[in-house]
C-alpha cells in the first residue's frame, strides 16, 4: 500500500468523527464561560513560540527546535520535552493560528450595522478561512515541509482530528447555528475546501496570494456540491502523499 492510498484511507475518519452522534461531539462545542486548559506547558511554549520564528529560515527541523530552546533560555537537551519532535512544532502553529482566529477577525456588532444590513454567515467564513490561510505567509516556503510530516501515518490522526477543530471554530465564529444534520456536512466541506487551499497556496506566485484568494472563491461557490468535497480531500491526500515520499527520499531512504 502506498503511502498516498493510506492517507486516502484516513481521510473517512474525518467524516466519521463529523458524523457521530451529538453526544460524542462534547469536545467540539465551545464556551467562554469557563477557562480552558492551556494547550501547551509554560516550557513547551516557550521553546515552539521561539522555534517558529526560525522555520523561515530553517525549516520544520530539530534545528528550529534547538535554536528555539536557546533563545527561550534552555539548554539542547531540552527538546526532549517534546516527544513528537518536529510535529510538536507544527502543531502548535495550527494550535495557536486557530485559537488566534476569534481575537484576529473582529465583526461589527448588530447594533454598529445599518438598518437592513447584516452579514451573512458565509461572508464570516470566507474571511476567517483567508485570514487562517494569511498565518502561513511567514512560513509558506516551509509549509510543504509541514503538509509532508502531518502525512506520516504516526500524525495523521491528530492532522486531521485538528483540521476538524479548525473547520469547527470558524463555523462557530461565522455564527452558524444549525442544529441538523448539515453540522456535519458544513464542517466536512470546509475541511476539504480548506485543506485544498492550503495545498493551492503553497505553489502561489502571485501578489499577496491573489491567486489563492481567487481558488478560494470558486472552491466556496462550489461547495454544495459533492464531487467537490470529494475532490478537495483527493488532491489534498495526493499531494502530502507524494510530499512524504519525497521527504523521506531526500533523507535516503530507496522508496
Amino acid at each position: 500500500m502506498t503511502f498516498t492510498t493510506s492517507l486516502k484511507h484516513a481521510i473517512p475518519k474525518l467524516r466519521e468523527a463529523l458524523s457521530c452522534p451529538l453526544t460524542r461531539q462534547i469536545c467540539l462545542y465551545h464556551s467562554y464561560e469557563y477557562s480552558q486548559p492551556a494547550p501547551f506547558s509554560t516550557s513547551e511554549s516557550a521553546i515552539l513560540s521561539s522555534a517558529i520564528t526560525h522555520v523561515p529560515n530553517y525549516g520544520f527541523t530539530p534545528t528550529a527546535l534547538k535554536l528555539g530552546a536557546r533563545d527561550a533560555g534552555y539548554l539542547d537537551v531540552s527538546t526532549n520535552l517534546l516527544p513528537r519532535g518536529v510535529f510538536d512544532l507544527v502543531n502548535y502553529h495550527l494550535v495557536t493560528q486557530r485559537l488566534a482566529l476569534k481575537d484576529t477577525v473582529q465583526f461589527p456588532a448588530e447594533g454598529d450595522l445599518k438598518p437592513g444590513e447584516a452579514l451573512e454567515v458565509g461572508v464570516k467564513v470566507r474571511a476567517l478561512v483567508l485570514s487562517r490561510l494569511r498565518a502561513n505567509g511567514l512560513i509558506i516556503n516551509r509549509w510543504q515541509e509541514a503538509l509532508a510530516i502531518m502525512a506520516q501515518p504516526s500524525y495523521m490522526s491528530s492532522s486531521i482530528a485538528e483540521l476538524a477543530r479548525l473547520a469547527d471554530e470558524i463555523w462557530f465564529l461565522a455564527g452558524d447555528t444549525s442544529v441538523d444534520t448539515s453540522w456535519y456536512t458544513k464542517r466536512a466541506s470546509l475541511s476539504a475546501i480548506y485543506s485544498a487551499t492550503e495545498v493551492f497556496m503553497t505553489q502561489d506566485q502571485s501578489t499577496n496570494f491573489a491567486d489563492t484568494e481567487k481558488f478560494l472563491d470558486a472552491r466556496l461557490e462550489d461547495s454544495l456540491k459533492a464531487e467537490s468535497f470529494l475532490a478537495g480531500l483527493g488532491d489534498w491526500a495526493d499531494y502530502t502523499g507524494h510530499s512524504f515520499v519525497n521527504l523521506l527520499r531526500s533523507k535516503g531512504m530507496r522508496i
